[in-house]
């Protein structure tokens, strides 16, 4: 009968091993699954990166000639891109065709500073 309980216990012991290994993979993949979604964000993120390190560098290239400092200049281009230049709202994309006084404030506002 000992027999019959030892083999008993390897079975259980089985099961809740195959059962660990089931909980295992299902949470691997759920952490894969938020590994691609950072990757996919972080490439989003590193091409808009780029694209307004682009902005930045044009900018600088183009005549100082202009009334406006460069750090202004700087400010009009990304503004021109469709990007907020305010303290409000910094860095948000502005809505099709919209304008903000406060963003043209900061860029055309005053000039003694």
């Amino acid at each position: 009968m000992s027999e019959k309980l030892d083999k008993s216990q390897i079975y259980d012991h089985f099961e809740r091993v195959t059962r660990q290994t089931k909980d295992l993979l299902d949470r691997m993949e759920q952490l894969q699954l938020q590994i691609t979604e950072v990757l996919e964000e972080n490439a989003e993120l590193s091409i808009e990166n780029e694209h307004l390190h682009e902005i930045i560098t044009e900018s600088h290239q183009e005549s100082e000639s202009n009334e406006l400092s460069t750090s202004r200049q700087n400010l009009q281009k990304l503004y021109e891109q469709g990007f907020h230049v305010c303290n409000e709202y910094y860095g948000k994309r502005l809505d099709h065709h919209e304008s903000c006084t406060f963003c043209l404030d900061a860029i055309f506002g005053r000039r003694g500073n």
